[in-house]
């Protein structure tokens, strides 16, 4: 059977999406979480369960690149800006966290396993690594990034990927001999990491936008999916030819991006391949958990997860403390961050190469890491039965800290015309507006008029979420095509019915489909210019104003009278059409008689 399944890529692939489609749902229905059912996903398939699939090592190297595309998609969420604003929680909490917590399991290590005390300095900072990746889904999955504890947690995540960087140059100087004849060899190496960083920094800032409006422009989405990958993976291999995070080349790389029109794009591409990979990455956690070891070392395992665990725990309670985090959601903060993370993995791998952890030592530490992701989910499931309705009540309202987006409440997609003249009234106004175009010559002149505009399609799902329609009040539908226009106002019908649409129809008949679904706010986009015209045509010939706006109001008062007529027999054919049109026509030149013989009297008298 293990050789089948190593001879069948496929076949892998298959069991674990059948674990994952079988068990996560199973989980969410018990309140275990997503994660949780991937971690026992991965042990029913994996070795120590029905053995379907052996190789948990290689299916852990390929998944980690989930992670790369999490931080990607993080650094979209923040501009240079934004992540300069964070830069004392990142630096000041992210610092406190690992140095408190690394301080007590390195002398938990050194005298209770009895490691070397090498040996226990890097597990010991190994293990106050928590998971990006868990922390991260479990604080979106419950929309929790946007509030104080989600912020602090971001930033220490945030912190413990920066330090993955010297604590991997440390690993070399630790090792038996490595003071001696390193300092080249490790010059050469920060210098190799230092001129990769900047390249990838000046590349980011002067060639990515172009090649992305040259790509946009072919149209062709897939070809777009293409470069999206493309681009991640070939930062993530640049940085691993340098011995550098993959994942902290890929958050650079989305930071890069986060001010550009193609951010919203680019996430839509990335997501749900980060979400496979994600659920894959913790599929082989759990495959990778060594229950052989667990049994024979049952006592020492436990303790340590359990140190572990209640180590940085206690350590996050304190830095939420003094950082701000409200104490209500102070345990939250402190489980969720409380775990070994998927960096320990590869420092340990690391460690042990350069013969500073010995294998035995380095499967013992990757146990416990693994175990202890698998508590995150039960302690939080015991806080939301036991702790979160307590303290529901010390919660004053909803938190409005919002770290990962801006207020903005109207959504616009297509910039052109009509588009433009909406977005630019809003924001005169001061009112946040989401821009969104497919064209990317119309994106490229608007940003030379200093408007930031997304690429993408509003007729797709994915991009109307990236894009924060869930948060926003209004979409303005200002597209070309009503076709397409018609099915943008049906997806947010359907997928987002808070939200109110106001769009632009090109004629009768598009205002029409508008009001089938339900869009109370539709207006023809040359109508009210039309209107104006008029009025300025009658101003010329020298009529007076209060003729001109009985003349106006009478022809609106006609015009309602035309939709409302018109509409009620719209799917009885032509003929039913071509009557009431010649009744409505009646209609209009006896009001316009009856208004110039009630003119006739006014002058008269």
């Amino acid at each position: 059977r293990s050789a089948m399944t190593a001879a069948s890529p496929l076949l892998v692939l298959f069991v674990c999406l059948s674990a994952a489609v079988l068990l996560v749902p199973l989980a969410g229905r018990l309140g275990l979480g997503s994660v949780l059912g991937y971690l026992i996903g991965g042990i029913l398939i994996g070795p120590w369960g029905l053995a379907l699939v052996t190789d948990g090592q290689a299916m852990l190297e390929i998944s980690e690149f989930g992670v790369v595309l999490l931080l990607f998609l993080v650094g979209l969420e923040l501009s240079p800006g934004r992540l300069w604003a964070l830069r004392r929680p990142i630096f000041g909490a992210g610092t406190m966290q690992l140095l408190l917590s690394a301080l007590p399991l390195f002398g938990l290590l050194w005298t209770v396993v009895a490691l070397p005390w090498r040996g226990a300095l890097v597990g010991a900072f190994a293990l106050a690594l928590s998971s990006t990746a868990m922390a991260l889904q479990i604080m979106q999955e419950r929309t929790l990034t946007a509030t104080p504890a989600g912020r602090s947690g971001f930033a220490i995540l945030l912190f413990q990927d920066l330090a993955v960087i010297p604590l991997m140059a440390l690993l070399p100087l630790l090792a038996p001999g490595g003071g001696e004849g390193t300092p080249h060899g490790e010059g050469v190496r920060a210098a190799e990491a230092v001129a990769a960083v900047l390249a990838l920094v000046g590349t980011g800032h002067f060639a990515l936008r172009p090649v992305l409006r040259f790509i946009a422009a072919t149209g062709i989405h897939e070809i777009f999916v293409a470069f999206a990958l493309f681009l991640v993976i070939g930062i993530a291999l640049l940085m691993e030819a340098v011995g550098l995070s993959m994942a902290l080349g890929s958050f650079i790389a989305g930071v890069l991006l986060a001010d550009s029109e193609y951010r919203h794009a680019l996430e839509t591409v990335i997501e749900p391949f980060k979400g496979l990979l994600m659920g894959i990455f913790f599929i082989a956690v759990g495959m990778g958990i060594d229950f052989g070891l667990l049994r024979s070392h049952a006592g020492m395992v436990v303790s340590i997860v359990a140190a572990l665990v209640t180590i940085k725990a206690a350590v996050l309670w304190w830095v939420g403390r003094v950082g701000g985090v409200p104490a209500p959601q102070r345990p939250f903060f402190s489980i969720v961050l409380s775990q070994g993370g998927e960096f320990a993995f590869v420092l340990l791998s690391f460690a042990s190469a350069d013969a500073i952890v010995t294998p035995e030592a380095v499967r013992l530490l990757v146990l416990v890491v693994a175990l202890s992701m698998m508590t995150t989910p039960l302690l939080l499931l015991l806080h939301d039965r036991l702790l979160a309705p307590r303290l529901a009540t010390a919660v004053p309202g909803p938190d409005r800290c919002d770290i990962d987006h801006e207020e903005r409440p109207v959504v616009i997609a297509g910039f052109g015309r009509f588009g433009e003249v909406v977005g630019r009234l809003l924001m005169a106004h001061n009112i946040g507006v989401t821009l969104l175009d497919h064209d990317p010559d119309r994106i490229e002149r608007s940003r030379e008029y200093g408007f930031k505009v997304f690429f993408g399609s509003a007729a797709r799902l994915d991009l109307l979420r990236a894009a924060g329609l869930e948060r926003a009040r209004v979409l303005v539908i200002a597209i070309d095509d009503p076709a397409r226009s018609v099915k943008v106002a049906r997806l947010v019908r359907q997928y987002f019915p808070h939200v109110r649409i106001v769009a632009r129809a090109r004629e009768m008949r598009h205002l029409f489909s508008f009001r089938e679904l339900g869009v109370r706010y539709a207006y023809r986009e040359c109508f009210d210019g039309a209107i104006r015209a008029a009025r300025g045509a009658m101003e010329a010939l020298g009529m007076e104003r209060e003729e001109i706006e009985g003349a106006i109001r009478r022809f609106l008062d006609y015009d309602r009278q035309v939709l409302d007529t018109m509409y009620a027999v719209r799917n009885e054919g032509e003929a039913a059409l071509a009557r009431a049109s010649m009744e409505l026509r009646e209609r209009f030149h006896a009001m316009e008689k009856e208004a110039k013989r009630a003119s006739g009297r006014a002058r008269m008298r």
